[in-house]
């Protein structure tokens, strides 16, 4: 593995020149990762779809590449899942012939229950192994799986529900916090209740903490059917689809209301992830990766389930938080006890441990000696974080850049290619197969190192969405009809004379100060540099004079005994020290803690519309509402929202 820094080895360049001249030639080669029950009649189509289908005419099946085909080659007795669950005190270790056993058994119950190819079936579960038995059993079955976030609101939940049309769901009695058991069923009920679509059945996972009671008729009980199945000597086989056909829809939220379900197609997404896991992560079968994500976001299906099993990998499955469960070291212990060579998480998780322990004594007394790589995506990692891993760790730090709707990453520092030299704030180079561009309001590429709205040449890559689900209007009009011929990403950035990618924000954290479009990342990298700092947003408010101010919300580090006053004057000047006068920051707030998504995404539009006392409403994915409360409260003593 090359050391950090290192170029010598990279073949970066090189691979992503081979895919320039000939796209469907190398996306035909990295298809040769995966096991075709029928090859392509075309690898690329330009003439299907919206802006095209790769794969047309191969028939393909995910759960059969993910698990049989491993057991097949003489290795079932490898370890396929390390569950580790600090909050319930149990670890498991699932072979692939377990695995392949159990996902076998609970697609032959799912048939039982009426679902076939094409059909939905929306999971709602927390972090358990029994989560990725039901999304590889749909898979199995040529099933679509929508997985919604366990402890989603009803509404929410209903929403998905009635869009989805599932015949069957699969939810759990209940979710485990620290500190707290959150009952899912009843979320259920009022979901199903709420929707205009009502589910054939629901097959419930009865956890100890909460054990549910099950409605006569639609409820079924998980370990009583997979029980029943088992005796009755019932294992379902896998079925070919086509590799245009959907193998997930995952939602996320829409400006309008109406969730937008994207569009995973099977054969693409097969392809591009087990491209990835050698080239990009730089990850052999056999080792142990660790995505400490949850199944309900992009990351935990790409990086949790399919690309490590698709890859031969031992995948782990953590049933916990980076501090609190018990504490900030619980990382560093998972890493040392399943031998994980690479671990993937998200800066907020990284600044929470940062923020507990900044001298990083708990990492003491664990060997991290077959550690190789930490891989940070989700939201911008700041270069201040960045470094801190690195001095604690002595491994690279990769931040990479992709979204829910291209399901693998965009930018990154590709590992397995050999690592390109670091530069912090930037998630390094685009990934063969995504063509990065950056471009005015007039849909013009600009100059290296201006700003503007990153976006992508069509045809997207392999593993990107085709569509929305049953919206393909929805999906022209959100992505593609503001820069024709692009999707547009709706982040804003720049890409410098190396053709390093710097993500600044989303287009509406560009702030317009007095008629100078300011990066609110950038402000929030100076104030992530100073000493006292654990993590940061700023926001744009409205001011009568110049259009927009920026104002920074910090986290102080557990232990400064400083006063907050004379941090946050530090601040201000730092931000005109650094950026100058133009920013016209001036207001640096002390809060306690920021409001996020589950996720760890920094709610700042929802900061933003409580500032500026706009109407505003809890967002579903949030982690804790009382945070929205403190903030207006912070906000209010400075005569603000």
């Amino acid at each position: 593995m090359a050391p950090l820094g290192s170029t010598t080895q990279s073949r970066y360049a090189e691979v992503y020149g081979a895919w320039k001249a000939d796209p469907a030639g190398f996306w035909a080669e990295a298809a040769g990762a995966i096991d075709w029950h029928r090859p392509a009649d075309r690898v690329f189509d330009p003439q299907a779809g919206i802006y095209g289908r790769w794969f047309v005419g191969a028939e393909v099946n995910a759960c059969h590449n993910a698990v049989d085909r491993h057991v097949a080659a003489g290795r079932g007795e490898q370890a396929a899942i390390l569950y580790d669950s600090p909050v319930t005190g149990t670890k498991r270790r699932i072979t692939y012939a377990e695995l392949q056993d159990e996902v076998a058994l609970l697609a032959a119950v799912l048939q039982d229950l009426g679902v076939g190819r094409g059909d939905r079936v929306v999971l709602y579960m927390p972090m358990v192994p029994e989560a990725l038995f039901g999304m590889l059993a749909c898979a199995r079955l040529g099933a679509v799986h929508s997985v919604v976030f366990g402890g989603f609101a009803a509404k929410e939940l209903a929403a998905r529900i009635e869009d989805a049309a599932p015949k069957v769901v699969l939810a759990a009695s209940c979710g485990i916090e620290p500190g707290r058991v959150v009952a899912y069923k009843p979320l259920l009920d009022e979901a199903c209740r709420l929707s205009a679509h009502r589910p054939l059945a629901c097959l419930i996972l009865q956890r100890p903490q909460a054990e549910a009671a099950l409605a006569a008729g639609r409820d079924r009980d998980w370990a009583a059917a997979v029980a029943e199945a088992r005796a009755a000597g019932r294992r379902a086989p896998c079925l070919p689809v086509a590799a245009t056909d959907p193998l997930y829809i995952l939602y996320t939220s829409g400006t309008t209301g109406k969730p937008k379900g994207v569009v995973r197609d099977t054969g693409g997404y097969l392809a591009a992830l087990a491209w990835s896991m050698p080239n990009l992560y730089g990850i052999r079968p056999g080792e142990v990766y660790w995505c400490a994500s949850d199944v309900g976001w992009v990351v935990g299906h790409s990086y949790i389930v399919y690309g490590p099993l698709l890859h031969g990998c031992t995948t782990v499955l953590y049933e916990g938080k980076p501090v609190g469960t018990p504490d900030a070291g619980a990382f560093w212990r998972v890493i040392a006890e399943t031998g994980a060579v690479a671990l993937f998480t998200a800066p907020t998780a990284l600044r929470a441990v940062k923020k507990e322990d900044p001298e990083a004594s708990l990492l003491r007394g664990h060997d991290l000696s077959g550690f190789r790589t930490l891989f940070l995506a989700g939201e911008r990692a700041d270069p201040d974080t960045v470094a801190w891993a690195e001095r604690i760790l002595a491994v690279p730090v990769v931040d990479h850049w992709w979204q829910t709707e291209t399901g693998w990453p965009i930018a990154a520092n590709p590992v397995g290619l050999g690592i390109l030299p670091v530069k912090h704030g930037s998630p390094t180079v685009a990934m063969p197969g995504y063509d990065v561009q950056v471009l005015d309001e007039g849909g013009r590429p600009v100059p290296p190192d201006t700003m503007g709205t990153i976006a992508i040449a069509l045809p997207l890559p392999p593993g990107c969405l085709p569509t929305l689900w049953q919206q393909d209007e929805r999906f022209r009009e959100s992505y593609l009809a503001t820069f024709p011929g692009y999707y547009n990403t709706s982040d804003a950035g720049f890409l410098d004379r190396d053709g390093y990618v710097y993500v600044m924000g989303r287009t509406d954290d560009i702030i317009n100060v007095a008629g100078h479009r300011l990066s609110t990342g950038g402000m929030e990298e100076v104030l992530a540099s100073h000493p006292a700092v654990a993590e940061c947003a700023v926001i744009g408010i409205r001011d009568s004079l110049k259009g927009e101010v920026p104002c920074g919300f910090v986290v102080l580090k557990s232990g400064v005994a400083r006063s907050p006053v004379e941090v946050e004057g530090e601040l201000v000047a730092l931000v005109r020290e650094r950026i100058g006068p133009v920013a016209a920051f001036k207001l640096a707030l002390t809060v306690g803690r920021l409001p996020k998504t589950r996720s760890g995404k920094i709610l700042r539009g929802t900061m933003k519309k409580i500032a500026d006392g706009e109407p505003w409403t809890t967002p579903p994915t949030i982690d804790d509402p009382a945070i929205l409360d403190e903030i207006g409260a912070t906000l209010r003593a400075r005569g603000l929202g």
